[in-house]
């Protein structure tokens, strides 16, 4: 065991990567529909492992819970800046409603079992998982009157007793509560729900689960062949293209051969036209013809689809039909639009479309083709797989420093904590990126990783850092706090819940879920919600109640110092 303590004090990332690995091994272990889940697995390994005595550096924590946060503001800002509106005063009642119970409790709790200020204090701020607690809580301490200077500090220390005992707890029952209990009881699929809401919140378009994808492919290739009578023969290439919007001829095939298209070729009888557009537009314009061939195996037709910024200001608030035929003047073959993307929102496209600035419009042909309108529409799209670092960069500093502003209400100092600020940044440039689509590129694997190993890490550590000394205190105070503590932290979570969906009519069940998750502001309660959504629907209940939950439950400290003390 000395050789594991050594090593570990030698190198504790050792003992950090050892606790995610474990962690996620064990989150997989399922018993009947219960699945531990990675997060609750890396907590409670970084408990036992850190019984060797490990030390990180608390700054560590701090970073990688401001990577995790960021990621998760900047996965939901377009979708958080879009709900606000009257329903977001519910979820604003529903963290009201969790934070004064999980108060009550804890004052219940002193008065039944007779607990003194500081070690009610402790109970709060790890039962409902509220580090700030111990600050306010100790500066109240500090103040009081008519107490011996020993008497202030043993209460100091209680605190302290209080916070290690029940922390571990409060930490694990949201992740149990939000991704297994209540689902549970409610039977409800977390991830099936999830889904629902994001196609809801996609108006109508489906979010497809990981290895699914859509078999009803919006762009097709079709070959016709043309009659005798066809109103096409004769009429050139270019000229048919440059009256259609959506779909183009891209290939010729005559006498059994591929014929290179030019100004010069025209439609005769018996020739194969390949038409490529979207599948509905095909259909429309070629339905008539009654033709279609197949073409021989082998046959090769390659394109791109690029996406352009419009920012040219000669077709801001043109239709796309207006579009298409001024950058399409001098192309022979079609270039045809395929997606216009709004706020992060594909758009119904049509001819009559009008376009608005720093509108992301899909065009597809081949490369060379696309080159000679890009021009003419606006920016090339920056490349979906690189990080704009800048932004990135401005993005942490600008949450870090929100995280440093704070105030005083009746006199109890409140300060923002950089998980809130990265909360608040991230989800600004997540927003800038859905509005200036050129800025802020944080790609979707990026920003997954950024989330889930932040969390991961950040999860670790605080198993690491409070398992030595909860279980210390366990030993030294019995079974009665942590019980307690179990209370604190289950009863406000079932009051809020109940109250929320019923009461406040919250009906939606992701919504719900985060409502508990965010009211508590249990940060691994919910990572683990997002673990089981596999989306990013939760983040606006969540967001919310967050907000409010920081602030009303650091209030509490010197609220339970003075209560308890008055008595």
């Amino acid at each position: 065991m000395s050789i594991i303590s050594n090593l570990f004090a030698i190198s504790p990332y050792i003992a950090l990567f050892i606790t995610l690995a474990l962690g996620y091994l064990v989150g997989k272990i399922t018993i009947g529909r219960f699945v531990l889940g990675g997060v609750a697995g890396t907590l409670l390994m970084g408990v036992l492992i850190g019984q060797f005595g490990v030390q990180i550096d608390p700054g560590v924590k701090t970073i990688f819970f401001a990577l995790f946060i960021y990621a998760v503001g900047y996965q939901g800002g377009p979708q958080f800046f879009g709900a606000l509106n009257f329903k977001t005063i519910n979820i604003l009642l529903s963290a009201v409603v969790m934070t004064v119970t999980g108060l009550l409790c804890v004052l219940a709790a002193a008065m039944i079992f007779d607990l003194d200020s500081g070690t009610a204090a402790g109970l709060a701020a790890g039962g409902l998982t509220q580090s700030a607690i111990i600050g306010t809580a100790g500066d109240a301490i500090s103040k009081l009157g008519g107490m011996t200077e020993e008497a202030k500090s043993l209460m100091q220390t209680n605190v302290a007793v209080g916070y290690a005992v029940t922390y571990i707890f409060g930490s694990l029952g949201p992740i149990l509560m939000v991704s297994w209990l209540i689902p549970s009881f409610m039977k409800w699929d977390i991830r099936e729900e999830a889904l629902k809401l994001a196609e809801k919140m996609s108006d109508g378009k489906p979010e497809l689960a990981p290895g699914e994808f859509n078999a009803m492919t919006d762009l097709v290739s079709r070959a016709y062949k043309i009659p005798t009578d066809s109103p096409f023969i004769g009429q050139d290439i270019q000229t048919i293209n440059r009256d259609l919007l959506d779909t183009a001829i891209e290939m010729i095939s005559r006498d059994g051969q591929n014929i290179e298209i030019d100004k010069s070729v025209v439609i005769k009888a018996g020739d194969i036209l390949v038409v490529t557009g979207l599948r509905q537009a095909i259909a429309s314009h070629v339905e008539s013809a009654k033709h279609e061939v197949v073409l021989p195996r082998g046959t090769v037709l390659i394109e791109e689809n690029r996406q352009l910024v419009a920012n040219d200001k000669r077709l801001i608030g043109k239709t796309l039909a207006q579009i298409k035929a001024e950058t399409n003047v001098d192309t022979l073959r079609g270039v045809y639009i395929t997606n216009v993307i709004r706020g992060g929102n594909s758009q119904n496209i049509s001819a009559d479309f009008i376009v608005k600035k720093d509108d992301i419009i899909q065009v597809t042909g081949s490369a060379k083709d696309i080159n000679r309108i890009e021009k003419g529409i606006g920016k090339r799209l920056v490349s979906l797989f690189s990080t704009d670092y800048v932004l990135f960069g401005l993005g942490m500093v600008g949450g870090l420093l929100i995280g440093l502003i704070n105030f005083k209400i009746a006199g109890i100092p409140v300060t923002i904590g950089s998980g809130a600020g990265c909360l608040v940044s991230g989800l600004f440039v997540g927003w800038l990126r859905s509005r200036k689509p050129n800025m802020a590129s944080l790609p979707l694997g990026a920003s997954n990783f950024l989330r889930d190993f932040g969390l991961a890490v950040f999860v670790g550590i605080v198993g690491l850092q409070a398992g030595p000394q909860a279980i210390d205190m366990v030993k030294e105070n019995g079974l009665t706090l942590l019980f307690l503590g179990v209370a604190v932290t289950i009863i406000p979570q079932i009051v809020s819940f109940f109250i929320s969906y019923y009461v406040l009519k919250i009906k939606n069940p992701i919504e719900a879920l985060a409502c508990v998750a965010g009211g508590r502001s249990a940060n691994p309660g919910f990572a683990a919600l997002l673990e089981k959504a596999g989306n990013a629907t939760p983040v606006f209940a969540f967001t919310v109640t967050y907000a409010i939950a920081n602030v009303l439950l650091t209030l509490w400290g010197p609220i339970i110092v003075g209560i308890i003390s008055s008595q």
